[in-house]
């Protein structure tokens, strides 16, 4: 299945087999555990397979050393980076336990090793981990103006916040421009692409951490209640 080549990626043998494993196991799990309502082969290879590597036309994965995919979910973005971009220190932060669990599973059936999984809020996390990520990325967690707070602390100066959106977010970012200046952070692109077969277009906000601002995160009900 090369269904990856106009994202300029040429997976291999094994990738490509644990992308199948990959595929085989969620749908066994989703019967149970209700991760995801896309569960035809089309739909994950693109909805979200392709989905989480269009991250790839933002930025030069090779040249990122340490990931943090918050909110990950069924591991999308993130386990799959971590299967075509092997290299890459990934750490998932998600609250919900269950889904933590099953990335534990899904990395043992994978049989990849040295990915953290923190179960956590990213807010909180963020205290114990401000201005360390070279690349930090959510798919369809919130609103830019409370997904700045929640990530942009974690990232490193000259590293990058990335959001991944289904839907055109310019109401959105009007309305987090004050708050990405105050915590450090510059938009640097916005690169907008379409799924193959029309399965619908996708968004990713580049912003580049310029600056440190140690006053944040806030609580995440003030992050909530009064956006920056």
């Amino acid at each position: 299945m090369d269904i990856f080549k106009p994202l300029g990626l040429t997976l291999s043998e094994a990738q490509l087999k644990k992308l199948n494993t990959y595929y085989e196991f969620l749908v066994k799990e989703n019967a149970v555990m209700n991760l995801t309502a896309i569960t035809d082969l089309e739909g994950v290879y693109y909805k979200h397979f392709y989905d989480s590597l269009t991250l790839s036309k933002a930025i030069d994965l090779n040249q990122v050393s340490t990931l943090l995919d918050i909110g990950s979910g069924a591991g999308f973005p993130g386990i799959v980076l971590k299967i075509v971009y092997p290299h890459i220190r990934l750490t998932i932060v998600d609250s919900l336990n269950k889904r933590i669990l099953f990335l534990g599973r899904l990395l043992k059936a994978l049989d990849i090793e040295g990915v953290e999984l923190i179960c956590d809020r990213a807010e909180v996390y963020a205290l114990k981990k401000r201005n360390y990520f070279d690349l930090v990325t959510a798919r369809a967690v919130a609103p830019i103006d409370i997904l700045d707070e929640l990530a942009l602390p974690l990232v490193k100066v000259g590293g990058y916040l990335i959001a991944m959106k289904a839907q055109n977010f310019q109401a959105e970012l009007e309305k987090a421009n004050k708050g990405i200046t105050i915590l450090g952070g510059v938009v640097e692109d916005i690169i907008s692409l379409e799924l193959p077969n029309d399965l619908g277009e996708r968004h990713l906000l580049k912003i580049k951490k310029v600056k440190e601002n140690n006053a944040y995160p806030r609580p995440f009900k003030d992050i909530k209640n009064k956006p920056l």
